[in-house]
């Protein structure tokens, strides 16, 4: 009689929809205790009085099934009147909060108005949303400070992130990413490295969503020393990104945009890379062993089998 093979313990660098789409996937394929996703920080920022997560919730969403699918951000059956009411009255509305989603906002800025770090509050969010404080997979932020990615302009200008983001609408062309000097990981998302059998990082912004993540100190030299396999994920499919500004950002950087220049980009970093059958035909330097799939999820199923997919070559390397 044989068994499964245990599964792995997981952790998942992730930031934006690409990332909250595979987080769901591997949640759905590991036992709620094998996975952690370590989620990127460096969009946060503050509006209208409260702090704002992005990416943190873009996650929880996902994983808790309140996520608006059409959208990508956001909650479903999502309404606007506090917004509205708000740009009526003569305040900013170019960052996009529902009311639903504002909630949030309110409670994560009132927790740690009374001195909860983030990753406390990202629990009691977590916990909120029905996944209970020992349930399901763990989500960490990068970092309990603020640790703001910056965008540097080709006119010279350097804009917070999400002013370039989403005010801009990310149409400025890039010169440099700035990332913060003094950027700190977490006790708990450096147990969590230590603890890892697998490290997947996400199809994600490399430059916007998984370098903050990395420049957490000491995330980087922890992937880079801990013996665990690390796959990454492309974000990139016959030369574009299927949403956000990874392709035109790789262009204006000198890369090349596609999923070759991704995975050279990760470098020495990762044992392996997945990519898409649109690619098929990539190559790989220095002995990087490769995965070529279909990675478009559609779908809760797509992101489940994309998710085991990966992790059944994440598993070869541990053999």
């Amino acid at each position: 009689m044989t068994t499964d093979p245990p599964s792995p313990h997981v952790v998942l660098l992730a930031g934006g929809v690409g990332g909250a789409r595979l987080a769901d996937g591997l949640a759905r394929a590991l036992p709620p205790d094998h996975l952690t996703v370590v989620v990127n920080t460096g969009d946060d920022f503050r509006h209208l009085g409260l702090t704002i997560c992005p990416d943190l919730d873009t996650v929880t969403y996902m994983l808790a099934g309140v996520n608006n699918d059409e959208t990508g951000w956001g909650r479903v059956g999502e309404s606007w009147r506090a917004l509205d009411e708000a740009a009526r009255l003569g305040g900013p509305d170019w960052f996009r909060l529902g009311d639903l989603d504002l909630a949030t906002h309110l409670a994560r800025s009132h927790w740690l108005a009374e001195g909860e770090t983030l990753t406390a509050v990202t629990r009691r969010l977590w916990a909120g949303f029905g996944a209970g404080f020992g349930a399901g997979p763990v989500v960490l932020p990068m970092s309990d400070a603020p640790a703001p990615t910056l965008i540097e302009t080709d006119t010279g200008d350097v804009l917070p992130f999400q002013i370039w983001f989403v005010r801009e609408r990310w149409q400025p062309a890039v010169r440099r990413v700035v990332l913060p000097e003094d950027a700190r990981a977490t006790a708990a998302v450096i147990r969590a490295l230590e603890a890892a059998d697998v490290v997947i990082i996400a199809p994600s912004n490399p430059f916007v969503s998984i370098d903050p993540i990395l420049n957490a100190y000491p995330i980087r030299a922890l992937i880079e020393d801990v013996p665990q396999a690390v796959v990454a994920v492309s974000p990139i499919i016959a030369g574009q990104a299927l949403k956000g500004p990874a392709a035109k950002m790789m262009a204006e950087l000198g890369l090349a945009a596609s999923a070759a220049a991704v995975a050279g980009y990760y470098g020495h970093l990762i044992d392996g890379f997945v990519y898409d059958q649109q690619d098929a035909g990539m190559t790989a330097e220095d002995g990087l062993a490769l995965l070529c799939t279909d990675t478009i999820m559609r779908g809760a199923t797509g992101r489940e089998r994309l998710a085991r997919e990966v992790l059944a070559f994440a598993g070869e390397m541990l053999d």
